[in-house]
């Protein structure tokens, strides 16, 4: 992935609990920054990373992902506190993601997705165990015509509990509320396609991406590559036979969503002094 520093701070996006902001960098580029100092934190920006190269690595659409530096003066003329916070408490490396001009949020009654589209990326979600990209947060742009994946901070979920990381790996996956469920998914033709893909190989070649600052001082690892090494374990072993523990069924209706309370949950900013 491509390093790069954040030269103009454009406004922030406020979408969720962490705050992400449009910035313009150094390759004149725009980009949507996801940063290390938000309230969950920055194994998000390592689930952003992991799942969104091993996407881009099995055909789907995922915008470019970057490495942006951030020196928190760029935002000096915002006005509100609680992202100036944010933008001290995130000096350094933190994720941009490829802004897609013009680009409209899914909506399955002005977009039909092709089965086979939906199974690839259903099997995908299950692989990485995505918790948020169901009916009630999409996380899917149309963008040319086509379909593109975003926000993939909530994936990866064992690494908020590596204890039970073994048990993640052969867990089963309940796709009922994914947003593609109605376009009639097909997981078992997506995982005889995509299963074997995933290999050793090209998971530490994804792995590889994630910056070693992400993933330094992860409680009961050595060091970051000891971090990397576990989460190919987990995404290998998940991978065989995933297609037979993919779950759809009829979706909920009404309630809350599923997603953890790491993820919704009104969580402080990182380092804010409140």
């Amino acid at each position: 992935m491509r390093r790069l520093a954040a030269t103009r701070y454009v406004t922030p996006l406020r979408e969720g609990g962490s705050l992400p902001g449009i910035v313009e960098a150094e390759d004149l580029g725009t980009y949507v920054m996801k940063f290390h100092g938000a309230g969950q934190g920055r194994r998000t920006l390592v689930a952003e990373v992991v799942a969104g190269e091993l996407a881009r690595r099995l055909g789907l659409r995922v915008p470019d992902l970057v490495l942006l530096r951030l020196d928190p003066v760029i935002g000096r003329a915002e006005p509100d506190e609680e992202v100036q916070h944010l933008l001290r408490a995130s000096e350094g490396l933190n994720l941009g993601m490829d802004f897609l001009p013009g680009a409209i949020g899914f909506d399955p009654l002005a977009y039909a997705v092709d089965p086979v589209e939906a199974g690839r990326v259903v099997w995908f979600d299950a692989l990485v165990r995505n918790v948020d990209r169901s009916w009630r947060n999409p996380n899917l742009l149309v963008w040319h015509g086509d379909l593109w994946l975003i926000d993939h901070g909530a994936s990866l979920v064992w690494q908020h509990n590596w204890a039970g990381a073994a048990d993640a790996a052969g867990r089963p996956h309940d796709a009922s509320d994914h947003a593609l469920a109605p376009a009639g998914p097909d997981p078992r033709a997506a995982g005889a396609e995509l299963e074997p893909l995933i290999t050793e190989e090209l998971l530490r070649e994804v792995v590889a991406e994630v910056p070693d600052e992400w993933l330094a001082g992860e409680a009961g690892f050595a060091d970051a590559e000891a971090v990397r090494t576990a989460h190919v374990g987990v995404l290998l072993r998940r991978a065989r036979g995933l297609a037979e523990r993919i779950v759809i069924g009829p979706p909920t209706t009404d309630g809350p969503s599923r997603a953890p309370g790491w993820l919704t949950g009104g969580f402080p900013i990182a380092g804010a002094d409140r």
